[in-house]
């Protein structure tokens, strides 16, 4: 049985990993905390800085292109806008809410426990 790897991307107000807490925000979202789980564990932790974050305009569509440049299969945010909604889509990244300032290590408990895949 080969291995079963999904990266999730969660929109986070800072720099403390899994430990660091959803932002009500996606496009502008001062980082995104990836995880990569491999056949149900959690195998990495990046954090990537969102260059979108200041913008006034525009912000979804390059926080996607950043998302998907990593590989992300699932974005985790807030309020993700109906231009980041379809870009996603394009993208085949599914997304779902979060509610603010929930730890990424609950959300991502959450989701292994409902058996979240790459598809």
């Amino acid at each position: 049985m080969g291995k079963k790897s999904l990266k999730i991307a969660v929109a986070t107000v800072g720099n403390r990993g899994l430990e660091d807490e959803a932002s009500p925000y996606f496009g502008k979202t001062k980082t995104f905390t990836i995880v990569t789980v491999t056949n149900g564990e959690i195998e990495d932790v990046k954090i990537l800085q969102n260059p979108a974050a200041t913008y006034e305009q525009g912000a979804g569509p390059v926080a996607v292109q950043l998302l998907a440049k990593e590989g992300v299969n699932l974005a985790v945010g807030g309020e993700i806008g109906p231009g980041a909604s379809t870009l996603l889509d394009q993208h085949k990244i599914r997304h779902i809410t979060a509610k603010p300032h929930t730890k990424v290590s609950e959300i991502v408990k959450k989701l292994l426990k409902e058996g979240v895949t790459s598809t």
